[in-house]
Parts: C-alpha cells; structure tokens; sequence
C-alpha cells in the first residue's frame, strides 16, 4: 500500500541537524526536477525580498520565510515525519506510533511537494516555504514542473498495490494516477454527515486518524474493494462509488457524525 499525502503549511523549524544531502533523498528519478526547483528557490530568495514574497504569496508577517528559503542548502535538515505539523500529522502522530508501525510509515507514506516533488517521511530535509499553487519565475507552475518526472517514477514507486490518495487537489495535479495504477487508487473525501458538506478541519483530522488507523492495525489491503471493508472493520462508516469502467480511480466518503 502506497499512502500519498498532503504537505503541511506550517513546518517545524529545521533544527541543527546535518544540512541536506539531495542525493539522499528516495525516489532518486526527481532529483533533476529537484535540483531546478531548489536552485531556482534559493535565487529567488535571495534577491528582493519583496519579490520573493510576492511570488511565494506571503504576507509581511512571514518576512522570515523568505530568509529560511534562502539558507536552504546550508540549513539543518530533518525527517520530514518531523518536519510537516498541521491537523492531519497531528493527528496521524508519527512520533508516537510503535515501532512496528513506524516502518509500516516508512515504507508505505508519500508526502507531495512543491519543492520536492515526493518524499518519504525518513528523508531527512529542511524547513521551507513553497507551495505547489507558486509558480517560479524560470520554471512556471510547480504542478506542471512535476508531471514528466513523476510519471517516469510514481507508477514504480506505486507497483502492483493499492494506492489511498489523500492529497488536496493542488497536489494531486503533480501527478494522476494512469491506467492499471489508477484502477487500484482510491480517493478519500470526509463527510460531516448531517450536512454532507467537507469541513476543512475536520477533513484533515479524520484522514490522519484513517492513516494511523491503518499503520497501526497492521492493515494492508491490497486493493480499493478492501480498503472499503479494512476501514469498516476500524469503525468508520465509509460510502464507496467503484468506477463503472476500468480505469478511473474509485472515490470513498468517509461520514461523521461530529465536528471538532
């Protein structure tokens, strides 16, 4: 099972750790379209900082992402499991899983970015400041930036398993899944049940409990039919729509009844 999951806004400092080393980084296949963003971010940064700030859609208050972004070569780098905060790996909890199902995170979590295209949650990175919506002056729109290369190293990384993608949209526009792949990808909505409306919060929250769910019961289904009947099992009340033709990926609401 191949878990894609969003990046988070906020990201915990960097800490003094080693600084980055790309070639370290999984999925070696981007490490070009890594390279061009990164160097293409530090320019950036280390010019005007007004630019800066207009280009990466920043307010006045957040002047000291520009300089972060600037020092990104030379910053102490982490796990990215510890870098990305937020609702949903709040309530994923990576740090506090057990260790069984800490490799079960290792192997199996995918977090998107628009500075990394993908990466493991042990790939020790930075902190920064670049969303996949930005588009840089010599590169463009970073969604368009990732395609190529991550069809060349996606449907690899995805082999012949399920693949639960839980990404946002910007993110999922990095990379769709194609042919047999897509076929076993299911896609997650969260529901506030009574209103049948997504609550963004909520949405965040329910996904990372879904992820730590699954890490921790050492459920692996094989397929989108068997993730509907695993997340039953864990309690959640899940509506499934398989695709009325191979191909597309299925798409799975998840209802609840509580917002908080």
């Amino acid at each position: 099972m191949l878990v894609l999951l969003p990046p988070s806004e906020g990201k915990a400092a960097s800490g003094r750790g080693a600084p980055l080393k790309p070639e370290s980084l999984s999925l070696p296949g981007l490490a070009a379209a890594r390279e061009a963003a990164l160097a293409e971010l530090v320019d950036l940064c280390t010019g005007d900082e007004d630019k800066a700030r207009e280009v990466l859609g920043i307010g006045e208050g957040l002047r000291g992402e520009v300089a972060k972004n600037a020092e990104l070569r030379t910053a102490g780098a982490r796990p990215a499991g510890e870098i990305y905060t937020g609702v949903l790996y709040d309530a994923l909890g990576l740090a506090s899983l057990d260790a069984a199902a800490k490799r079960r995170a290792a192997k199996s979590l995918l977090v998107f970015s628009g500075l990394w295209g993908a990466v493991r949650v042990t790939d020790r990175i930075p902190s920064y400041r670049l969303s996949m919506e930005v588009r840089l002056p010599g590169l463009g729109a970073l969604s368009r930036h990732w395609r190529a290369p991550m069809a060349e190293v996606l449907p690899e990384a995805a082999g012949d398993g399920l693949v639960l993608d839980l990404r946002s949209a910007a993110y999922a526009a990095a990379w769709k899944p194609k042919g047999g792949t897509a076929g076993r990808t299911a896609t997650v909505r969260v529901l506030h049940a009574p209103t049948r409306k997504v609550v963004s919060h909520f949405n965040k929250a329910t996904k990372g409990r879904i992820v730590r769910s699954l890490l921790t019961g050492g459920t692996a289904p094989e397929d989108p039919a068997g993730l509907v009947e695993a997340l039953r099992e864990l309690g959640y009340e899940v509506e499934a729509t398989a695709p009325g033709r191979a191909g597309p990926p299925w798409a799975l609401d998840v209802l609840v009844d509580e917002v908080h």
